[in-house]
């Protein structure tokens, strides 16, 4: 693929995640905070493997944490630190927010609070304007020619 087109499939993925968000937002607003958690945990690992993809890179998995940890757009940043512990808080919202058996003898729904809806919309929202401003720069490194159609493969 050529960098536009890597570019325009990392536009893709963070239009999704932009999707996600906002249902997450409306599905909170709804009184069910399991859903929003799982739908930020969704907005946030479409939005990590859009800068994969606007960088040339093929994402696999799930983790949030294990993405920006492999990711070479994430490498040498200075907030790396806290790009690892808002992914690892959000990881945690992967299965146990869906999955009845994810937590003994509960349901997501009762395991799930307001407060849980809003940190990970924070945490998703905060990840998502970075992971847009990531891709922003690669765009305008590449129309500014500081970086060549070849130069990523």
């Amino acid at each position: 693929m050529s960098r536009h087109d890597d570019l325009h499939e990392g536009r893709r993925w963070l239009d999704t995640a932009g999707e996600d968000l906002r249902a997450a937002r409306t599905l909170r607003d709804a009184g069910m905070p399991a859903h929003a958690c799982f739908l930020a945990q969704q907005c946030t690992e479409k939005a990590v493997k859009g800068v994969w993809y606007g960088a040339g890179e093929e994402p696999w998995g799930h983790s949030i944490q294990k993405l920006i940890q492999e990711g070479r757009a994430w490498e040498g940043l200075p907030d790396t630190k806290i790009w690892r512990e808002t992914a690892a808080a959000l990881d945690r919202f992967y299965i146990p927010t869906r999955c009845p058996n994810g937590l003994p003898d509960l349901t997501p729904g009762q395991s799930y609070f307001d407060r849980d809806a809003e940190e990970a919309l924070g945490m998703a929202a905060w990840v998502l304007q970075r992971c847009c401003g990531m891709l922003d720069a690669m765009d305008e490194a590449l129309s500014a020619g500081d970086i060549s159609e070849s130069e990523i493969d």
